[in-house]
């Protein structure tokens, strides 16, 4: 009895720390994954500097942000799907080196031809991560609450991303508006907050761990169940037309600030970034537990009704408008955006989860990229009022595609 006791115990005990463990290891990614996201939108407030010291026009600020989406597709569509076959760590660990690469650049060679690379390594390095992350958080979390449901996962993995994408704007317009030098100091101090996420992140336990000794290599592909495909595309629609909204408030909005509304102030130009994205990270805190129809038919309404709003503050050359659109929008993008994580999750394996996510985020990233940087064009020979008009009737004309997809492919909306 007493040996039976003993090893009862013991047991017991080595599943705790089991448990402890991954709990750790699951806010540890959640932290790194957090900082390198805010990494990659912290150049936002800083465009306009780099526009007043070298003359760029709109068109370059595009150029310089597509860099990093085109850097974040390359990266999806070649590498993000590969930690279903060599791991979680092993492939988020080289994601945060590629972001510490790229602040270096940023710090050495802080031209145009340095921009431009930068960021495309920077998006090479987010694209590895995201999907990644994310399944490594699902698959910690499902280690550390044994039964318990994914939601919690599911809110606080697209929190850490969106958030983080948030924070970044809101830091570097805070030092580039209070501390010296802001084009390199914020590069100096996400450096180093990427470092120390890189020590922790050694720490954290590996959760794939069954190696398919006939694995070979290929690129990205959708691979989920052919029942299922409908849905999946239609998650990848919603996070097309959310991405292309955050796109436009990390590129565009910042110069529109600056320049139409003639207000010098970067902290001003990062808080209304960085609404954009804390409304978004909010209302997927807000509505976790709300069923996914109601999730996706509050976020549709409000990503519909904060572009129209984003459209009339443009046009009225209004601040506290573009505010207004941009919380409205922001949090429907985030009932969206969760919703299709969500999706995702439920309708693939664990041994193709992230390869399944990746696709989402590719899409995701294309919507970011392609849209801003037609616009960027469009704004060449067009005045930028009607240039914006013309972008958000193409972003309601998809919203308007997305819904009737959703009434097609009911099950996705499913709690």
């Amino acid at each position: 009895m007493v040996s039976t006791s003993t090893s009862f115990a013991s047991t017991t005990a080595a599943t705790r720390t089991h448990e402890r463990r991954h709990a750790r290891g699951f806010w540890i990614v959640a932290f790194v994954f957090m900082i390198t996201m805010a990494f990659a939108s912290a150049p936002a407030p800083l465009y306009v500097l780099y526009q007043q010291r070298d003359g760029f026009d709109a068109f370059t600020v595009t150029l310089i942000f597509a860099a990093y989406a085109v850097g974040v597709v390359v990266s999806l569509f070649l590498a993000g799907h590969i930690s279903d076959r060599f791991g979680r760590r092993r492939v988020i660990a080289p994601a945060v080196v590629l972001n510490v690469l790229a602040a270096l650049v940023f710090l050495v060679s802080p031209e145009l031809p340095g921009l431009l690379l930068a960021r495309f390594i920077c998006g090479l390095g987010i694209g590895m991560l995201t999907a990644t992350a994310t399944a490594h958080m699902t698959e910690l979390h499902s280690a550390a609450r044994p039964g318990a449901r994914s939601r919690r996962a599911e809110v606080i993995s697209t929190a850490a991303n969106i958030g983080g994408l948030g924070l970044g704007p809101l830091l570097t317009g805070f030092m580039a508006e209070y501390a010296p030098m802001p084009l390199y100091t914020p590069y100096v101090v996400f450096a180093f907050l990427l470092l120390i996420g890189l020590l922790l992140v050694v720490t954290v336990p590996e959760t794939v761990n069954n190696v398919d000794g006939t694995w070979t290599y290929r690129p990205q592909r959708m691979d989920v169940p052919q029942a299922a495909r409908g849905q999946y595309l239609t998650a990848t629609l919603l996070a097309f037309v959310g991405f292309a909204v955050f796109g436009f408030f990390t590129s565009l909005a910042p110069a529109f600030i600056s320049g139409q509304l003639r207000i010098a102030s970067h902290m001003v130009a990062g808080g209304v970034t960085f609404i954009v994205f804390a409304s978004s990270a909010s209302f997927q805190v807000l509505s976790s537990r709300w069923p996914r129809a109601a999730q996706l038919a509050a976020g549709l309404s409000l990503l519909a009704a904060g572009l129209a709003t984003v459209i009339a503050a443009i046009t009225a050359s209004s601040l506290p408008l573009l505010i207004a659109g941009g919380i409205v929008a922001g949090s429907g993008v985030g009932g969206t955006f969760k919703s299709a994580i969500g999706s995702v999750i439920a309708i693939s394996s664990a041994d193709t989860r992230g390869e399944a996510l990746t696709g989402l985020f590719l899409a995701g990233y294309i919507g970011m990229a392609l849209p801003v940087v037609a616009l960027g064009l469009i704004m060449q020979s067009l005045p930028l009022v009607l240039s914006v008009v013309i972008f958000g009737s193409v972003m309601l004309a998809l919203i308007v595609v997305t819904a009737f997809a959703l009434i097609r492919t009911r099950p996705i909306v499913k709690s």
